[in-house]
């Protein structure tokens, strides 16, 4: 389970889930550049120093693709390699699709979707770069941050599911491209108790005695694991976790299939065939899961 001699990058590391995931990187012994824009994210560097850890701050906008590749190069050039890549940075913007703007839209798509890809796609091509110089495969990790209101379609984030749904696609597409060159992506819906989330939930309190289930520390044992040598073979996965739990969803898997009595289907024929099926089903039942939202510990 050590990384020691591993260097892991982890963005949107100032507080909360990306501070946490660097703190649990750092003390199973990777040395970690924390990225984030905001000044705090030195002083996440500056704890895991004082615990013993090796760790670089990095301000910049992961979106930006120069800042990106910068970031990268900054892992490699003060660590001496890249191993581990985890994409933490984001935020909400959150409203109704019928009231969003088109800045609430883009903003969100742009640091989560586009702040994964920037990033994957520079860390990426670093290691098919050494994995050709070596001539086998590397030493590469990938994880992501998806989100629970991708798989339960949250109705007031259509900014924010949308772009974590885009998440898991990337994670999905990277796991395909780069397995040859040793390299695992896997993507994480995390439950926590953040500044960014305080809004989702306000309504949940801390318990006063024992650990809060909405902890940032129950999601990073399994950042840690996934970018550990022993998560070699788990690759292309969508995970849940939260509150000492973790859950790992399936694939989409073909509910029914209609063929055509004829060389094409018409309207009507597609009135025959789906009208009477739906009509069987739950009015809600469809491609969003909503029983994630109660999963929890037994």
């Amino acid at each position: 389970m050590t990384l020691h001699g591993k260097t892991a990058v982890v963005t949107g590391a100032a507080r909360g889930l990306g501070r946490a995931e660097a703190q649990e990187l750092a003390r199973l012994g990777a040395g970690v550049v924390v990225n984030d824009l905001d000044e705090a994210v030195e002083d996440t560097a500056a704890q895991i120093r004082a615990a013993g850890g090796a760790a670089t701050a990095h301000r910049g906008d992961i979106a930006d693709l120069a800042q990106a590749e910068h970031l990268v190069a900054l892992a490699v050039d003060t660590h001496g390699s890249l191993d581990i890549l985890v994409n933490n940075a984001g935020i909400l913007r959150d409203r109704m699709v019928f009231s969003m703007s088109e800045e609430e839209w883009d903003t969100v798509l742009r640091v989560h979707l586009r702040g994964h890809f920037a990033m994957t796609r520079f860390a990426a091509a670093h290691w098919r770069r050494r994995a050709k110089e070596t001539g086998g495969p590397v030493y590469g990790r990938i994880v992501n941050t998806s989100s629970e209101a991708f798989l339960a379609g949250s109705p007031g984030q259509p900014n924010y599911a949308a772009a974590k749904g885009g998440i898991v696609g990337l994670t999905t597409s990277t796991a395909g491209a780069l397995g040859k060159y040793g390299v695992t992506a896997n993507a994480l819906c995390p439950r926590a108790r953040t500044r960014m989330t305080q809004e989702v939930f306000q309504g949940l309190a801390a318990p006063e005695d024992g650990p809060d289930p909405l902890a940032p520390e129950h999601v990073s044992p399994l950042v840690g694991y996934l970018a550990s040598p022993a998560a070699e073979r788990i690759t292309g996965q969508l995970f849940v976790v939260h509150g000492g739990m973790v859950a790992l969803m399936e694939r989409p898997r073909v509910a029914a299939k209609f063929d055509t009595a004829g060389d094409f289907f018409s309207v009507p024929e597609l009135d025959g065939v789906l009208t009477p099926y739906f009509a069987q089903r739950a009015p809600r039942e469809g491609f969003a899961a909503d029983e994630v939202l109660g999963l929890k510990k037994d």
